[in-house]
C-alpha cells in the first residue's frame, strides 16, 4: 500500500509542472517506483538477428538479474558454456566456460531500464554522465503515440547521446547512441517495447527490445517465462563461478 500512496503523492506533486532537466526526471523516475520495483528478474529470451541482406537467424538465451547492477546471460544450450556477466560496470565474456575478456562497461539499458528505480539517484546520474548524456537538456516529444520526455538532445538532433522516457509511466523507452569511428559514425537506436505490469506492485517490464543501427533493424529480443521477485543465488553473477553456479536445467 505504501508504494501506491507514495506514487499517488508524487503524481499530485508533479501535476501542472514538468521536470526542469534530466536530473529532475531521473529523480522522478526513482521516486515514482521507490519500494515497488522488483529486485530480481529472470526470463527466457528469443533473439532474431537480421543481416544486411535481410536474412534472419534465431537463438535463445536465459537471463538472470539482480538490481542494481547484475546481469547474467547464458547462451543456450547452457552446457555450451557461452555467456556474459555484467557486474560492477564490467562486462565478462565467456566461451566454453572460459573467460575470454573483461572490459569496463556502463550498461546503459540496465541503468535506465532497471537500476534507476532501486539505486541512489546520484549513482544513476554519475553513470549517465559517463555515458555522455547532457542532463541539462530536456524537452517533450511523442513516441509511438505516447508523450515522452527526451534528455540529452534538441528536437531534430538524432546524432547526440539521448534517452527517452514515457511521460505518464516514467519508464525508459528509447536511447540513441552514436557508434563506430568518427569517419563512419552511425546511430544505435535501442527501443523498449511491449511494456506490461509485473510483480503486483505497479512496476513494469518491457517484453520486447529492438535494436537498429543506422536506421536498419539488426536485433530483436522477446521475453517469455518472465519471473520477478524470486531469490537468485549471488554466485550466478560471480565470474569466478560462471560454470559451477549455472542453474540446473538452464538449457
Amino acid at each position: 500500500m505504501l508504494p501506491t500512496i507514495a506514487a499517488a503523492a508524487l503524481a499530485l506533486s508533479l501535476a501542472g509542472r514538468n521536470p526542469g532537466d534530466g536530473r529532475d526526471l531521473i529523480r522522478a523516475m526513482h521516486d515514482r517506483y521507490a519500494g515497488a520495483w522488483y529486485r530480481t528478474l529472470s526470463f527466457t529470451q528469443h533473439n532474431t538477428a537480421t543481416d544486411t541482406a535481410g536474412r534472419e537467424t534465431h537463438s535463445t538465451w536465459k537471463e538472470y538479474a539482480t538490481f542494481p547492477g547484475n546481469l547474467r546471460i547464458d547462451f543456450l544450450p547452457a552446457d555450451s558454456g557461452g555467456g556474459v556477466i555484467f557486474r560492477s560496470d564490467t562486462e565478462y565474456v565467456f566461451a566454453a566456460d572460459t573467460l575470454q575478456r573483461a572490459v569496463p562497461l556502463v550498461h546503459s539499458l540496465l541503468v535506465l531500464g532497471f537500476d534507476v528505480y532501486v539505486q541512489p539517484v546520484d549513482t544513476t546520474l554519475a553513470k549517465l554522465v559517463r555515458l555522455g548524456v547532457d542532463l541539462s537538456k530536456l524537452r517533450e516529444d511523442t513516441w509511438q503515440g505516447r508523450p515522452v520526455y527526451v534528455v540529452g538532445a534538441a528536437a531534430g538532433d538524432t546524432q547526440t547521446v539521448q534517452f527517452w522516457v514515457d511521460k505518464e509511466r516514467l519508464v525508459f523507452v528509447r536511447m540513441l547512441q552514436p557508434v563506430g569511428r568518427p569517419t563512419a559514425r552511425r546511430v544505435a537506436d535501442s527501443r523498449f517495447e511491449d511494456y506490461r505490469p509485473v510483480g503486483g506492485g505497479g512496476a513494469w517490464l518491457s517484453a520486447r527490445v529492438v535494436f537498429l543501427v543506422g536506421g536498419r533493424p539488426v536485433w530483436k529480443e522477446e521475453y517469455v517465462d518472465i519471473r520477478t521477485g524470486e531469490p537468485l543465488n549471488a554466485a550466478l553473477f560471480d565470474p569466478r563461478q560462471f560454470r559451477s553456479a549455472r542453474p540446473a536445467g538452464g538449457s
